[in-house]
C-alpha cells in the first residue's frame, strides 16, 4: 500500500490513539502526532522515532498544515469529563479543537476527516453533548471532503485508564478489592476488544479511496450486548477471584441512563471488517496482561 503524504491522528498519547498509531506505522503510513508539551507520552515512547511530532501548545495549527501535505485527519482526542472537569475545558477538546482542524482541512483540501464519536445520547453527559455537537458540524463539511463518523461502543483492553468502567472493574478484581458497589446492573452494553476497534479504523482508512465524498457513519462494536451484572461476574470468574463482594443495587442508575445499547455493524461489515475476539477472549487477554503489570 502506498504511503500517505501525511495523516494526523489526534489523541495520540491516549489509549485508543496510541494503539491506532502503532498499527498505522506497521501499515506503512506517514504519521504526524499532535500532542501538548506536557503530555505523558509513555504509551508511544517506543515509536517516537517513527513519527513526526508537534506540540500544539507551542505552535499554531496552521503551521502544521503549511509544513506538511495532509491527506487524512483522524480525530481520537477526547475529554470524557471525569474528575470534575469544567464544561469549557471539555468543549475545547471535544468541539473547539476538532472544529479548528476541520476548517484547516477544508482550506488545505484534505481528503478525509475521521471522527471518533460515541453511541451515547446527548442528554447523558456534557461529554456526549459535546460529541453530538461536533458531529453536527462534521455533517456541514461533508460537501468539502469525506467525513467519516465512527461511533464506538464500550471498548476495552490492557493498560487503559482505570477511571473507565471496564478497567476499574478489572483492576479492583485483580487487586482483590473487598467490595465493589454497583447499580443493579441490568443495563445492556456492547463490549469490544481494542484490537478489533483498531482494525476497524485501519479498514476504514484503507478504503478511503473507494468511499464517496459526504457524511458516512459507522458503528463499531460486536453487535451483541450483555447485562453489566453478567459482565462483572464474567470478569470475576475469568480472574478466579473469590474474595470481592459485588454489591449490586447500591448505586442508583444515573439520570437518562441508557438501558440497552449495541452497535449496528452492518455498514462497517460491508468494508470486509468483523470482530475477531469474543468477549471471553478479549477479557482473558486483558486480564493476563494486567496481571503481568501488577507483578512488575
Amino acid at each position: 500500500m502506498a504511503q500517505l503524504s501525511g495523516g494526523i491522528p489526534t489523541g495520540a498519547t491516549g489509549f485508543l490513539g496510541s494503539n491506532i498509531i502503532k498499527k498505522l506505522i506497521i501499515e506503512n503510513y506517514n504519521v504526524i502526532v499532535l500532542k501538548r508539551s506536557f503530555s505523558n507520552t509513555y504509551r508511544i515512547d517506543d515509536i517516537t522515532d517513527n513519527v513526526k511530532s508537534y506540540n500544539i501548545d507551542q505552535i499554531a495549527l496552521e503551521n502544521i498544515f503549511t509544513e506538511n501535505k495532509i491527506d487524512i485527519i483522524l480525530h481520537c482526542a477526547t475529554n470524557y469529563g471525569r474528575r470534575d472537569i469544567e464544561p469549557l475545558s471539555l468543549m475545547q477538546a471535544n468541539l473547539t479543537m476538532p472544529l479548528q482542524l476541520l476548517e484547516l482541512g477544508k482550506k488545505t483540501r484534505i481528503n478525509c476527516f475521521i471522527n471518533t464519536d460515541t453511541i451515547l445520547d446527548k442528554r447523558v453527559s456534557y461529554y456526549s453533548l459535546s460529541k453530538n455537537q461536533f458531529r453536527e458540524w462534521l455533517e456541514l463539511y461533508a460537501n468539502e471532503m469525506i467525513c467519516v463518523n465512527v461511533a464506538l461502543e464500550h471498548f476495552y483492553g490492557p493498560y487503559d485508564d482505570n477511571t473507565k468502567f471496564v478497567s476499574y472493574i478489572i483492576d479492583s478484581i485483580l487487586n482483590n478489592a473487598k467490595k465493589i458497589d454497583l447499580t443493579e446492573g441490568n443495563q445492556e452494553r456492547d463490549f469490544i476488544y481494542i484490537d478489533d476497534v483498531v482494525d476497524a479504523f485501519i479498514t476504514i482508512t484503507k478504503n478511503i479511496e473507494k468511499l464517496r465524498k459526504g457524511f458516512l457513519r459507522y458503528e463499531i462494536g460486536t453487535g451483541k450486548s450483555i447485562k453489566l451484572k453478567d459482565f462483572v461476574k464474567l470478569v470475576k470468574s475469568i480472574a478466579r477471584n473469590t474474595e470481592t463482594a459485588l454489591n449490586f443495587g447500591v448505586i442508583p442508575y444515573r439520570e437518562n441512563e441508557i438501558m440497552s445499547s449495541k452497535a449496528d455493524i452492518t455498514e462497517i461489515c460491508k468494508l470486509k471488517w468483523k470482530p475477531k475476539f469474543t468477549l471471553e477472549e478479549g477479557l482473558e487477554q486483558t486480564i493476563i496482561m494486567e496481571k503481568d503489570k501488577i507483578k512488575k
